[in-house]
């Protein structure tokens, strides 16, 4: 099958953002977009929706980590140790 050049404008900073992206799945710019015309003609339409998981900040991560444990004072759990939390888990999995 021939090959043909395809190009494109595209602003610098989107294809930036999307070269960075397409490095974390562990793509290059060419194949992602072979990719994304290979599968718009199979779907004939916009195929699909490959994401990277969003990087939670440390702010963030922290803001979560005091919520947990105002809810685990709340409750009277915050005293618990490894193996009891652990025991927990365990029970908890059983019931499912």
């Amino acid at each position: 099958m021939a090959s043909t050049l395809v190009q494109i404008r595209v602003d610098e900073d989107l294809k930036n953002e999307a070269v960075g992206i397409f490095e974390r799945l562990g793509l290059d710019l060419p194949t992602a977009f072979r990719i994304f015309l290979k599968k718009s003609v199979e779907e004939r339409g916009i195929p699909f929706s490959m994401k990277v998981e969003k990087k939670v900040s440390l702010k963030d991560g922290k803001k979560a980590f005091l919520q947990l444990r105002r809810e685990a004072k709340k409750k009277g759990l915050q005293g618990m140790s490894l193996d009891e939390i652990n025991a927990e888990i365990r029970a908890y999995r059983e019931e499912i």
